[in-house]
């Protein structure tokens, strides 16, 4: 069987919802990318909407080019079981069922930072990595996705390791410095903390930070004091559109 040499990828956060058609081949977007706000709440209804008039912007006359979305959730079997910076709703929701019924085509639904993870590993710093490769996106929350040799393993929280009695990302995530004023220094601290945990528990061959922060990764990762090489991801914000693409074409092994 052939594999598409395109695919869509749609990216659904708390405060935006970005898509572009992508060249597989390469990594590259082929279209603009198209970004519309996330409807006040992150309701199913209002995403799913959005989603939609994304689509139809996208021009997309052939129903058989490959979508696929990533959402912030943990995603099984195309089930949202979590819920991050969205409506509640979505916790328990067959979200890729409905998907599909409303735009009328087949979508594989993804966790984000599994898509960002997939597309470091086939179009960025994890590409070629033999091993275990650790990405962690330093938002919000912290969100991470695992890989061994390129190969996903799906729903990885490890932002939700506890550290001092916490979970990780109230202290360490990007939130936490802007939410505290914490210096490059002082926050420094923490992610070493934290990085070393994951050392600790994984001994991985790479660690890739990723989220808008890692814009500024000259004034954190050179503090870090690891075994671990550690390097700032290439695709930013394009990171989940890429990797939702990849994996909708990825027919082994099986997302779980």
């Amino acid at each position: 069987m052939s594999v598409s040499a395109t695919a869509v990828g749609i990216d659904i956060g708390g405060t935006g919802i970005k898509g572009a058609i992508v060249d597989l081949a390469t990594g590259t977007l082929i279209t603009d990318r198209i970004k519309l706000p996330t409807p006040a709440g992150g309701s199913p209804e209002g995403i799913l909407e959005v989603t939609t008039t994304l689509i139809e912007k996208l021009g997309l006359p052939d129903t058989n080019v490959p979508v696929g979305v990533c959402f912030p959730a943990v995603v099984k079997h195309g089930v949202t079981l979590s819920a991050a910076n969205i409506s509640k709703k979505w916790i328990g929701l067959e979200a890729e069922s409905l998907f599909e019924k409303a735009l009328k085509r087949d979508i594989t639904f993804v966790n984000d930072a599994d898509a960002a993870g997939y597309a470091e590993a086939q179009f960025g710093a994890a590409k070629g990595v033999s091993g275990v490769a650790l990405m962690t996106t330093l938002g919000t929350g912290i969100g991470t996705a695992i890989l061994h040799n390129g190969v996903l393993v799906p729903n990885a929280e490890f932002g939700h390791l506890e550290i001092d009695g916490v979970d990780a990302e109230t202290r360490a995530s990007n939130s936490a410095r802007e939410r505290e004023g914490l210096s490059w220094k002082e926050w420094s601290k923490r992610l070493q903390a934290y990085y070393s945990r994951l050392e600790f528990y994984f001994t991985p061959d790479l660690f890739i930070v990723g989220g808008g922060v890692s814009k500024h990764w000259e004034q954190f990762l050179p503090r870090l004091s690891l075994a671990t090489p550690i390097v700032p991801a290439v695709h930013r914000n394009n990171a989940g559109i890429l990797g939702a693409a990849a994996l909708a074409v990825r027919t082994i092994p099986p997302l779980s």
